[in-house]
């Protein structure tokens, strides 16, 4: 018998699977040499990101930004605004921190945690400018559906840390979850489609094609993107 009964505390399903694989002695070194600039330590409560970025500007949030490839660019080159990356995966962590530090770069801190229990807990409502989730795991087997992260209660819970018209970036080179995502954001009562009704988005000058990505179009994949703004 153990002392905590997991039928009184039943554990939320999550959107991703730890599989943290080896880190790289460099990417251990980050977490010792850089986490104090860049990443956020969890809390459970809402973040002043002014005060962690030393100004006010307008906040970008990407989900599981892999091995932060395209987090680094888009933060490069978009100097103005601030940007928050969620990601479980050390490897990408340390990869990306890496690579921040390399150049210097002030505009972007990390989580490493759960990106729902982040936007619940850590970000406020009305703060993000605009969030991106690119390439989730779209959980090919049928049964595994209800574990993507784009559905409906996710979506609602997105929009509420939306600001006024903030836009919402997604992206899959599933067709299955493309659908799925057109899906649930056509029928969420918080966003509208900023292309038209039902419609997909050419991919946008700020989604760098990735190295994952070519791999994906050298196999013959599509890319889906879907933009829709907060109402």
């Amino acid at each position: 018998m153990t002392d905590h009964d997991s039928s009184a505390h039943p554990r939320r399903i999550r959107s991703f699977v730890l599989r943290e694989g080896r880190m790289t002695p460099a990417q251990q070194r980050a977490f010792d040499a850089h986490w104090a600039r860049y990443g956020i330590d969890y809390s459970g409560t809402a973040q002043d990101y002014a005060a962690r970025f030393g100004r006010t500007a307008p906040v970008v949030l990407e989900i599981g930004f892999g091995n932060g490839e395209a987090l680094a660019w888009a933060s490069e080159h978009d100097p103005a605004r601030d940007y928050i990356g969620v990601e479980v995966h050390g490897p990408g962590v340390g990869r990306l921190m890496n690579a921040l530090a390399a150049r210097d770069a002030g505009n972007v801190r990390i989580y490493k945690h759960d990106a729902v229990e982040v936007l619940q807990h850590e970000i406020a409502a009305g703060t993000l400018a605009e969030a991106r989730i690119w390439f989730p795991d779209p959980w090919h087997k049928k049964r595994h559906n209800k574990r993507r992260i784009v559905q409906a209660e996710f979506v609602a819970l997105l929009a509420s840390r939306m600001a006024p018209d903030g836009l919402l970036h997604l992206a899959t080179d599933w067709q299955p979850y493309a659908e799925h995502m057109l899906e649930v954001m056509e029928a969420a009562p918080d966003w509208r489609n900023a292309i038209a009704a039902g419609s997909y988005a050419e991919k946008p000058d700020w989604r760098i094609e990735t190295h994952f990505e070519r791999r994906g179009l050298k196999l013959g994949h599509g890319v889906w993107d879907l933009l829709y703004h907060r109402t």
